[in-house]
């Protein structure tokens, strides 16, 4: 397997980076993950575009260029010869001493491209739907890097873990004000009376709102842009956790799950007898209509723009 690292290809075990490199000592990082179909990769530019705006807004760097970037990306698929995949790019504030910024301008930037198989789900999340957890704690939407894809994955990947062996597909993270605001690597909508909503994403607040702590999806964009297109309207708001329990259909997106629907809320509670898990089903259990359309037009989305001409 080949990797892209800052302009040249190196075999996976070559691949290296400095020590002293910032994202490994401070984790000051940005990433991005993709799929590939059909020999190319879907959203390509759109990824690019938010990973860019992430860098400047948080000061990592303002040198980064959309269409090279798009061509690496390009330029390692085809160096590993795959037509379908799972691309992650990973960009950090490079081998320097943080202290020593003036804050005028960055430095220049690590930057690794790596290509892997793409990640195959069972039929069973699509068909039957799967139950997500509450994460522990509660995100900060005051934070400076909240609605960014940094590198500060460990809360997330941690709570993931632990929704794993409560048998869960995701977990669910809230704000102090107990509003939903997604779960550790996916986008959350709900449906009601046949319409969308999500909570407001990073840059859609308004004036009066606080700030958002939601990353801005690409999925959850292009999902917005099917529901338009089938005449169906979706609501970004603050949404609570019980609204989203009494939603019709509630699904997840992700570029690597498309959308994946959810059917329940599994939840420990605390009583005089000890611990009780249980689980809170969303309506009647069982995967909504809209979700599975929506599903089949993300999918199609997906192999229209990376149908080779």
């Amino acid at each position: 397997m080949k990797v892209w690292v800052n302009g040249s290809f190196v075999d996976d075990k070559n691949a290296k980076m400095s020590v002293f490199d910032a994202g490994i000592q401070h984790g000051v990082g940005l990433f991005e993950t993709m799929i590939a179909r059909n020999g190319r990769v879907f959203r390509a530019q759109d990824h690019m575009n938010r990973l860019a705006d992430s860098a400047a807004e948080l000061r990592l760097t303002e040198k980064l260029q959309i269409e090279p970037l798009v061509e690496a990306l390009r330029l390692t698929l085809s160096e590993n010869e795959q037509e379908e995949a799972r691309i992650r790019i990973t960009i950090t504030g490079g081998d320097l001493n943080m202290l020593q910024q003036t804050g005028e301008s960055g430095g220049d930037p690590t930057i690794v491209i790596q290509s892997q198989p793409a990640t195959k789900y069972p039929d069973g999340f699509y068909e039957n739907g799967v139950l997500v957890s509450l994460a522990s704690g509660r995100i900060n939407p005051y934070e400076f890097t909240a609605g960014h894809k940094t590198l500060n994955y460990w809360a997330r990947l941690l709570n993931l873990q632990m929704s794993a062996m409560q048998q869960c597909g995701e977990a669910l993270w809230l704000t102090p004000s107990a509003c939903v605001a997604g779960g550790c690597v996916s986008n959350v909508f709900g449906v009601k009376d046949e319409t969308l909503f999500t909570p407001v994403a990073r840059g859609e607040e308004s004036v009066d709102e606080e700030p958002s702590a939601v990353l801005p999806g690409i999925t959850r964009k292009i999902i917005m842009g099917i529901a338009d297109d089938l005449g169906i309207g979706t609501n970004k708001k603050p949404v609570s956790f019980d609204e989203l329990l009494d939603a019709d259909e509630v699904f997840l997106t992700n570029s690597s799950w498309g959308v994946l629907p959810v059917v329940g809320v599994r939840a420990t509670v605390q009583s005089e007898n000890g611990a009780d898990t249980q689980n809170q089903p969303i309506c009647d259990g069982v995967v909504g209509q809209l979700t599975k359309q929506l599903h089949t037009s993300y999918q199609n989305t997906v192999d229209r723009e990376t149908a080779q001409d």
